[in-house]
């Protein structure tokens, strides 16, 4: 098996092999969250999808520094330069200081993300703290000529850049189109073009957050903390940049650019974006009004809901689905997978207790090579999906005595399940304690039905024996025998 790992490059636009800049060493950048509000599904697939790219370079035998930044200043609420920072927004709202709400929604987050198993970032730097690095990443776009200062304000020139270089070669789109399509707002009218956008703003008197600078006080522009702090970690060249496909423009688009015109070159060798959550075709999110927080998934607590998913059930929904495709949010979609992670767990507890064989037909090195397969094609998680239920089937014949399996395969059977299942795609076994006491009480009731079917079975009595199994089947409880007894399930 050729253990090539395969990505696709959105800057390229085409599926390259993984080869790192310095192996065994990775830098990994993944924009993380604007903390001004609750996170939703929406994030969730975001996070998820750059946790499972991290698990599996570790698994690679890679050694990541997984960066994840939290944007706590200058991301205003129209995603351009015009409008109010969107924590101040909120700060004035809850009448709280900016960095009361900063600190309430980091928190959040990280618990919403612990929730969800993903394992935190190696380093988590905030914008707000590393403003003269920034202010020092302004000036040498400055000193290069591609930038300029109007009252106080820093604008990147988009035009004086795209003159050297391709501004728009990310996205694929041309920068006299974007002056066409670029409206110009109210206090834009100083800029040289409407496609020009901020790397230091000046700051209103009434605006709370802002620094001392060579240009007044004033905050940065949104787009400047990622060129600065994915940098500052990883170097002037790293491997991955991450993020949402909301982010290509304007925001990794903008990176590029001020990168380049600041040392010469881009910063980034692979660029992944990972495809938007849904709802009816329309992408979710805060602006939309149409957002699921990961709260109210876990606990039911909105209207669209029909019950409550656990954070499990959750992860293994946003696994089903390639991370470059869309994925539609439904209730039907989520109960789905709810069965279906129900059904993988079962399948791993069942093989933990299965045992050996002197001999047997079952190869396991065919199955490992298919989940190898799968995650080095772009980490095509939607395909292992449907490798580990061919292995279910698999697990699940061997415990009914249909087919057998050696020592030495169980135990590299039970390995392949153990690094897939939980380090690579990061799920977990979950239950409640009032789950587990009561799946406990319902086991021994089974056992006193079960001990009746079984008697009814010895005395030929099949009647009574079929009666008691298509009646706890009628009840949502599916029973199979087995060569050691029975086994049992609630069916959902």
């Amino acid at each position: 098996m050729e253990n090539k790992f395969i990505i696709y490059n959105t800057m390229t636009r085409r599926r390259e092999e993984f080869a790192p800049l310095n192996p065994p060493f990775v830098g990994v950048y993944v924009c993380g969250p604007t903390v001004y509000g609750d996170a939703h599904l929406g994030h969730a697939r975001a996070a998820i999808t750059f946790d499972v790219l991290v698990r599996y370079l570790r698994y690679l035998g890679y050694r990541v520094r997984y960066v994840r930044n939290i944007t706590d200043v200058g991301h205003l609420t129209n995603d351009s330069d015009n409008g109010d920072d969107k924590i101040l927004v909120k700060a004035k709202l809850e009448q709280l200081e900016p960095m009361e709400v900063v600190q309430h929604y980091t928190n959040s987050y990280h618990k919403n993300m612990e929730q969800l198993n993903n394992i935190p970032p190696s380093i988590e730097p905030h914008a707000s703290g590393h403003i003269i690095e920034q202010q020092e990443l302004i000036k040498k776009i400055l000193e290069h000529g591609y930038a300029y200062e109007i009252n106080g304000n820093i604008y990147f020139d988009v035009e004086s850049y795209n003159r050297k270089y391709d501004y728009g070669k990310l996205s694929g789109r041309k920068v006299e189109e974007l002056y066409a399509a670029t409206r110009t707002l109210d206090g834009q009218q100083e800029k040289h073009n409407p496609a020009d956008f901020a790397l230091w703003k000046k700051a209103s008197p009434e605006h709370i957050m802002r620094w001392t600078s060579p240009w007044g006080e004033g905050f940065p522009g949104w787009h400047l903390e990622c060129s600065c702090m994915s940098q500052k970690y990883l170097g002037e060249v790293f491997d991955i940049h991450g993020g949402g496909l909301d982010l290509q423009f304007p925001h990794h688009e903008c990176e590029i650019a001020q990168s380049t015109a600041a040392y010469g070159h881009e910063a980034v060798r692979y660029w992944m974006h990972n495809n938007m959550i849904t709802v009816n075709g329309q992408k979710m999110g805060k602006s939309l009004g149409n957002f699921i927080t990961l709260d109210q998934l876990f606990t039911g607590d909105n209207e669209v809901l029909e019950q409550a998913y656990s954070p499990m059930t959750v992860r293994f929904f946003i696994l089903q689905a390639h991370y470059r495709s869309p994925l539609d949010f439904s209730n039907e979609a989520l109960k789905a997978a709810e069965r279906g992670y129900e059904r993988l767990m079962s399948a791993v507890e069942t093989l933990g207790k299965i045992t050996p064989s002197s001999d047997g037909t079952v190869n396991v090195a065919e199955l490992s090579n298919k989940f190898h397969e799968a995650m080095n094609d772009d980490m095509n998680t939607c395909i292992l999906m449907s490798y580990l239920f061919e292995g279910v089937h698999t697990i699940n014949s061997i415990a009914a005595g249909k087919e057998k399996i050696d020592a030495q395969n169980l135990i590299a059977l039970q390995k392949l399940y153990h690094d897939f299942v939980f380090d690579v795609l990061g799920l977990r076994a979950e239950s409640s304690c009032g789950d587990s006491k009561n799946k406990e009480v319902l086991g021994k009731v089974l056992d006193i039905v079960m001990e009746t079917r079984n008697e009814a079975k010895k005395n030929k009595d099949w009647a009574t024996s079929d009666r008691i199994r298509d009646n706890l089947n009628a009840a949502g409880v599916k029973v199979k025998d087995t060569k050691d007894g029975y086994e049992w399930e609630i069916l959902n």
